[in-house]
């Protein structure tokens, strides 16, 4: 197994210098430099100092050095002033720097109009200056450059190995990076399908907000601060980290956009192989779904005003602008919690609906809908369910929905929804929902859920349950839950629980003689059904 990571463009890793800066050294000041030729390319970087007099300098250097020289083999010759401009040029050189003096009293017209051509910046020392003053200088600038990154890196390196291999979650690692580059981390996926962040919330949603824009920068690598980390496993490219706005040396946020992905491609492996499934949140596929159950969560909690979460709902790449919202709740699978959030993404691409879908917790999936205006929320909603519950795994499950809504009114939306899906959930076994279940089928049940934490009404069905709930014999508490919300069946109740209508009789009298009450009495039955719609509802 291997692993492979890529940073974008092909400059070397090396701390430098940009020519702008090495002119504002105070050195350098000293000597009266003049920007006479390339003045918009100043922020080139400078890799090294080069002294040179040779007359074909270029095929001695490698790219990036500023090259100093008084030109004492060039004076009285246009051409060869041009050729060595034009050589240097070739060679990727940096910048020029003349001294001016006994070969050249004044900047060279020949010299400056090929660096012109050339967009080579050609910069000239009006006052007599010690090259070795200004190779020490830079060289000692570069080289505490290159140990700072390179310290840096090795402490990045050890950091994160250490927490993968405490078996941290990716979300940790990526708030060290954040932490370390003092910067928003973005991790996406090829398509710039954000899959996670890390950083200051306010930082990470400016970013966000106008997220495909710098994501498409820093892809062409246009875009100041932002340094991009291709993440590859088994030579397959599958995801990118970027670093976002950072301010640091530049070589120093490619080493940490370097070491940071090597430790996400590291956790990646590790995750795939099962090794720290348990403990670290969950494979890298999961990203998606920690993505949207972050976001989700906030819009269901109300944590931060929905307007705010739009820049996350956009990178998450959920539909956002002139869309109605259908929020849902799902609960109730076979297996539980475990497959449903990526079995509801899957059916959502299988029907080609746009939405996102995350768990909100050990029993309940929340997705949202994005649907155009123009389209039918509630025939979209039952064709989802009827396709939900048609896999073996769901066919229990009960999907609850409110109504389609614009993007501020989707947390009350959620919170309905759950609260539907909830009343449901509390419901006798054996009964079947209805594919899709709204506020308005829910009834007095859900009433009885909102008022289920009134001291009143806890009281209440604390009084009328007592000879119940006081007792052993739980069976009995289930007899009379699915006697009451079958209508007073007697012959579907005694089906429900595998029993003979005289073995029923026998426990409905019993249940009868416990409360005090007569259950064919139609007042009775009501006060005892609201005080277990009550009792169903704490406990839950």
């Amino acid at each position: 197994m291997t692993s492979t990571v890529e940073t974008s463009g092909q400059q070397p890793w090396e701390p430098a210098l940009t020519v702008r800066q090495v002119l504002g050294l105070e050195r350098v000041l000293a000597g009266q430099p003049e920007v006479v030729a390339g003045a918009h390319r100043l922020d080139r970087p400078v890799r090294w100092v080069h002294v040179a007099e040779a007359a074909d300098v270029g095929v001695m250097l490698s790219g990036g050095e500023m090259v100093l020289t008084t030109g004492v083999l060039l004076a009285g010759d246009e051409d060869k002033q041009g050729e060595y401009v034009r050589s240097l040029h070739r060679a990727e050189a940096s910048a020029v720097v003349l001294g001016l003096g006994r070969a050249f009293p004044a900047p060279p017209d020949g010299m400056r109009a090929a660096a012109e051509r050339c967009g080579l910046p050609m910069v000239v020392l009006h006052r007599p200056f010690p090259f070795a003053e200004l190779t020490e200088e830079v060289q000692s600038r570069l080289l505490r450059r290159k140990f700072a990154a390179v310290s840096l890196s090795e402490a990045v390196r050890t950091e994160l190995t250490g927490l993968i291999t405490a078996g941290a979650p990716v979300q940790r690692l990526l708030d060290e990076v954040a932490r370390h580059g003092g910067c928003p981390v973005v991790v996406t996926n090829l398509a710039h399908r954000v899959l996670a962040t890390a950083g200051e919330r306010a930082a990470v949603d400016d970013v966000l907000r106008d997220w495909e824009r710098i994501a498409r920068q820093a892809g062409a690598g246009s875009a100041d601060g932002w340094i991009r980390a291709d993440l590859s496993c088994r030579g397959e490219r599958w995801g990118r980290l970027v670093l976002c706005g950072y301010r640091g040396e530049r070589a120093a946020g490619r080493l940490l956009a370097d070491r940071a992905a090597e430790a996400l491609v590291l956790h990646r492996m590790l995750a795939g192989d099962g090794t720290h499934a348990q403990n670290s949140g969950g494979s890298w596929d999961s990203w998606a779904e920690q993505s949207a159950r972050s976001l989700l969560t906030d819009l269901d909690t109300g944590a931060v005003p929905a307007r705010q979460l739009l820049p996350r709902a956009r990178a998450a790449g959920l539909p956002v602008n002139r869309r109605i919202f259908v929020p849902l709740v799902v609960r109730g699978g076979r297996d539980g919690h475990g497959g449903e959030p990526a079995r509801l993404d899957r059916v959502l691409r299988l029907l080609g609906l746009p939405g996102i879908a995350a768990g909100l917790d050990d029993d309940r999936v929340a997705v949202l809908l994005s649907l155009a205006p123009d389209q039918d929320a509630r025939a979209l909603t039952a064709h989802l369910a009827a396709r939900l519950r048609s896999e073996p795994e769901s066919s229990r499950a009960v999907v609850a929905a409110a109504d389609a809504r614009s993007w501020d009114d989707v947390p009350a939306g959620l919170r309905e929804a759950r609260h539907v899906a909830d009343a449901v959930a509390d419901s006798a076994p054996g009964l079947d929902p209805p594919p899709v279940v709204r506020l308005r089928d829910i009834h007095l049940r859900g009433l009885v859920r909102l008022l289920r934490d009134d001291p009143h009404v806890q009281s209440f069905a604390e009084r009328e349950l007592d000879g119940l709930l006081a007792g052993p014999d739980e069976d009995l508490l289930a007899v009379l839950r699915t006697y009451l919300a079958t209508g007073r069946n007697k012959s579907r109740t005694a089906q429900l629980h595998h029993v003979s209508r005289p073995a029923l009789y026998r426990r409905l009298e019993a249940i009868q003689s416990r409360l005090g009450v007569d259950l064919d009495d139609f007042e009775q039955a009501a006060s005892v059904h609201i005080a277990l719609l009550a009792h169903d509802a704490q406990q839950g």
